[in-house]
């Protein structure tokens, strides 16, 4: 309800206002940076959103230089005179996610409403049980011939993506799996990516995951911040039986920050109340022993569990004090299965740390998807410009400050993708955005920022007792938005 139904919803409901007004919806505020780039405010939306998401916003910072246009598409036909409801006549590929229910739709919308294509989503074989509902979704847009969704393995997507009729493709999977389509595979992939001849040419927009870093900005912690904010990292890993390319994959402390050993002593404890999960996604068993063996002295948390390829279950696992170096393995490889990197950097100051931090993650930690930056309110205070330079300088599509990068993907408004600049020689998180409801010309990244301490306890925190029944609410809430709804969540989020 809260990962699949809701982004969904979300998304269909902020396209439908923004068809509404005619391809350029409302912006809460544009404001401009010391340097002249814009940023737009893209949550809360309205009062709703304020009362809903308390103390939470979010940004997206333009492209320097870049003006804050919305719409192309739609502004484009009306200076040409064109039919506003006709396609612009190409055919968009978009190969589905396995992992998240919501990922297949949102991709299909963003392609149909902000992009002007028509789609054929083929989806991937481990959720393809949900194609039917899915099929129900788009119902309206597959009668009228703008979308289709089709089912299969390997084969039907090569077939589709070297299909005549297919213009572009989208995917979300795997630097590996990008490579394979633009490059071929084997020997004559290799080869043709050295020569830069490419198997298919086709434009090609992906989300291909990320080693996502969790800069832990030491401070004045009280005991309650340290396990409220163990859970909250615990919770990103988890999540999904970390099977999301958001999951929190390293966790980067100071080395002279004098809570630095309680606050992870806290995150072991917190990963190990969770039950192990069935590892569903294909090749995590696999996965997990690669890890393992590559870091003998690694930590498996809670009770022991069979590693059974029959009925695969992998436990939380912990890597202590890896190397903050691009050749570690846990640093450039994304794991996709529940084990977590603990890095510590030669620092002992929060300016210094936020210096070196952002080293770090721009550097040495694969992908440039989305990062956690944890910072309390009085270190915020004391470093104004040097968290606002952190911030400025990371080059990650999302940057979420005291909270769950899931957000960033949820909220619709926001954008979800690398950071601009990645090529197919070296594609890293992929190129292109997904969501942007707001339908913004041209975005750089999505910043978020909470709350040091969110209350009540968020509904994305492990454990959350309540969070079926709030999920089932917002989907409520955003089917049909009222202000009668709202203390109905209100009243379960404070029971969670």
């Amino acid at each position: 309800w809260l990962t699949e139904l809701l982004p969904t919803m979300r998304n269909l409901r902020l396209l439908r206002d923004a068809m509404k007004a005619g391809g350029q919806p409302k912006v809460p505020a544009v404001r401009s940076r010391p340097d002249g780039q814009l940023v737009a405010q893209v949550l809360p939306v309205d009062g709703l959103d304020k009362a809903l998401f308390t103390g939470i916003s979010a940004e997206v910072w333009l492209t320097p230089g870049k003006p804050a246009t919305q719409g192309k598409v739609y502004r484009d036909k009306r200076a040409t005179g064109a039919n506003p409801g006709a396609a612009s006549g190409a055919v968009c590929l978009v190969l589905g996610a396995g992992n998240v229910g919501s990922i297949a739709p949102t991709d299909v919308l963003y392609k149909l409403f902000v992009e002007d294509e028509v789609v054929v989503l083929k989806t991937n074989p481990v959720n393809a049980y949900l194609g039917p509902m899915w099929e129900a979704t788009l119902r309206p847009l597959i009668d009228e011939g703008f979308c289709a969704v089709v089912h299969g393995g390997v084969e039907v997507g090569q077939h589709l993506t070297a299909h005549p009729q297919v213009d572009t493709l989208h995917i979300t999977g795997s630097d590996k799996t990008h490579d394979a389509i633009v490059w071929g595979t084997g020997a004559e992939g290799a080869a043709n990516k050295a020569k830069g001849t490419k198997a298919n040419a086709k434009p090609m927009a992906s989300e291909l995951g990320c080693v996502t870093p969790v800069l832990v900005v030491p401070g004045p912690w009280s005991e309650s911040d340290l396990r409220y904010h163990a859970r909250g990292v615990a919770s990103m890993v988890t999540n999904n039986a970390s099977f999301n390319c958001l999951a929190a994959k390293a966790v980067v402390v100071a080395r002279g920050w004098p809570l630095r050993e309680r606050f992870l002593r806290a995150l072991r404890e917190a990963l190990a109340e969770v039950p192990a999960r069935k590892a569903y996604y294909p090749g995590a068993t696999a996965r997990w022993r690669r890890f393992c063996e590559a870091y003998p002295d690694h930590v498996t948390l809670g009770p022991p569990v069979t590693v059974d390829e029959g009925d695969p279950v992998v436990p939380w696992t912990v890597l202590p004090e890896v190397a903050p170096s691009g050749d570690e393995v846990a640093l450039s490889e994304e794991a996709f299965c529940g084990v977590l990197a603990e890095v510590t950097l030669e620092c002992d100051d929060a300016r210094t740390f936020l210096v070196e931090a952002v080293r770090f993650a721009n550097e040495q930690a694969w992908g440039n998807l989305s990062c956690v930056v944890l910072l309390d309110g009085k270190t915020a205070k004391a470093l104004p410009s040097e968290v606002d330079r952190a911030i400025a300088d990371l080059r990650y599509g999302g940057v979420a400050v005291n909270a769950f990068p899931g957000l960033i993907f949820a909220m619709a408004t926001t954008t979800w993708g690398a950071f601009p600049g990645n090529t197919d020689t070296d594609i890293r998180s992929g190129k292109g955005v997904v969501h942007n409801a707001l339908l913004l010309d041209h975005p750089q990244k999505s910043v978020l920022r909470a709350p040091f301490r969110i209350v009540p306890t968020p509904v994305w925190f492990e454990g959350h007792r309540q969070a079926l029944a709030i999920g089932r609410k917002m989907v409520e809430l955003e089917d049909k938005r009222s202000w009668r709804k709202v203390p109905g969540v209100v009243r379960l989020a404070l029971r969670g």
